[in-house]
């Protein structure tokens, strides 16, 4: 029987199966994370510790009954506040409840109740899900459990995903993904974040932001944890990579690593190192379209269209109540012409297919996630700077989601200000699987090498 103080230091893998077995009880495990809810760090917008407890109550009976209905069975999980989970409110980072409608509940909730997985509550997020930083003007700012002396930034959008999983509130917590919201969180904190690819799973019952590049996503501490959850969420099996697997690995070119703060670009280098030195090939590699993408997106793009015909046509009332750096960069699509809006849905179409072409020939691409160190929250009260930054701090991550491509960041160091360093591997369209038997591979070596170990 585990001690209930050291359960939430196993892998997520090995805790399932103590369940399963009637080693560990779910009302337990649940108890031992609620007990690392630390309320500064602002990680949710609603808390349900009593609705946790009996859901735990609930898997625990069903455990002792020979009932056996998934890896996530009494399993501690968070939702973005933009999915829909009964008996809790939607704000969508917005000041107000959203209408009942956006509490009902879509396909990946409905799974996670199938397995009886236990729901601890709904994690925040930057408004409408529009912002790579993770700052809000109506709800508290996020505490990037990294820093615990500076108030920096957690990422986002899905900002209080990666916190929680750090807290160990939660073991998989949900976010979505349009061009970058899950990576640069689990970036930002230390953790691993999975972007899917476009339509792998569903975004009914999730508020959108974008539906042409909407995706949801999950955070999770390690790569084995996300591939465990991968799978019991309907996904591929995430094969084992033996030791010595040649693996074909691109490095994608300078647009990734111009900029990077200090110690960022280093540590992404010395995993590629010992990568090679287990015997993959490293080839320098381009994929098409990236600064023309990440251009488009300067100008306004196709999600500042998106957002503004969404709250137009169904919270129009929202409209007036947006947070300012929301408000602007939704403005800047608010008039964009329907055919240049047309052509560029038809240009990302074509580099798309390209990138797909390209990502055939390997397994991945890796580039550093996010090429700046998370900046105090103090630093983005200046409207500028926190412009400046947050188009940066998308840039890694917004190429790949525009591109059509499927991605995953796990943690590669610590960058030279001792904060987490993401390195993100790109792959061809409903590769996910291997991706993450990729991102199991690399956490493996930074362990060995003493570099990176998730539960230290």
């Amino acid at each position: 029987m585990y001690m209930t103080a050291n359960v939430l230091h196993y892998s997520l893998r090995t805790i399932a199966a103590q369940l399963a077995d009637g080693a560990l009880r779910a009302p337990d495990l649940i108890d031992a994370a609620l007990a690392q809810h630390d309320p500064a760090l602002n990680a949710y917008v609603s808390w349900a510790p009593d609705m946790a407890r009996l859901q735990a109550t609930a898997a625990d009976a069903a455990f002792s009954a020979g009932t056996y209905l998934g890896g996530l069975q009494g399993i501690p999980i968070s939702f973005k506040d933009l999915y829909g989970v009964a008996g809790l409110p939607t704000f969508a980072g917005s000041p107000c409840a959203l209408p009942e409608v956006w509490t009902a509940e879509g396909p990946l909730v409905a799974a996670v109740r199938r397995q009886l997985g236990v729901i601890v509550g709904k994690t925040h997020t930057v408004e409408f899900a529009f912002g790579g930083l993770g700052t809000s003007k109506h709800h508290p700012v996020p505490w990037n459990p990294r820093a615990r002396q500076t108030h920096r930034a957690p990422g986002g959008s899905s900002s209080g995903a990666g916190v929680c999983v750090v807290e160990g509130t939660a073991l998989v917590a949900f976010g979505t993904d349009t061009g970058g919201s899950v990576r640069i969180p689990a970036s930002m904190t230390g953790t691993v974040g999975l972007k899917t690819t476009l339509g792998k799973w569903s975004v009914q019952g999730i508020v959108p932001l974008s539906p042409s590049f909407d995706t949801p996503g999950i955070l999770t501490r390690t790569a084995d944890d996300a591939a465990f959850a991968f799978e019991h969420l309907g996904g591929d099996k995430v094969p084992d990579l033996a030791e010595g697997t040649s693996l074909r690995i691109g490095v994608a070119e300078r647009f990734f690593w111009d900029g990077t703060d200090p110690g960022i670009a280093e540590r992404v280098t010395e995993a590629m190192r010992l990568l090679e030195a287990a015997g993959a090939t490293l080839t320098e590699q381009t994929l098409p379209g990236c600064g023309e993408v990440y251009e488009i997106y300067h100008q306004g793009g196709i999600v500042s269209a998106e957002l503004y015909a969404f709250l137009r046509g169904h919270l129009p009332d929202w409209l007036d109540t947006l947070d300012p750096r929301v408000r602007q960069r939704m403005d800047d699509g608010r008039d964009l012409p329907a055919w240049t809006y047309l052509h560029r849905k038809s240009r990302y179409a074509a580099l798309a297919a390209e990138a797909a072409a390209v990502l055939q020939g390997y397994d991945a691409i890796i580039s550093p996630t996010v090429p700046i160190t998370p900046p105090p929250v103090a630093m983005l009260a200046d409207a500028d700077t926190y412009a400046r930054l947050n188009l940066a701090n998308l840039r890694n991550t917004c190429v790949v989601s525009f591109l059509g491509l499927c991605a995953v960041t796990i943690p590669a160091g610590f960058d030279a200000a001792g904060l987490p360093v993401g390195l993100q591997l790109i792959g061809a369209p409903g590769r996910e699987a291997r991706l993450l038997a990729i991102a199991r591979t690399i956490e493996n070596l930074l362990a060995k090498a003493d570099i990176w170990r998730a539960h230290a």
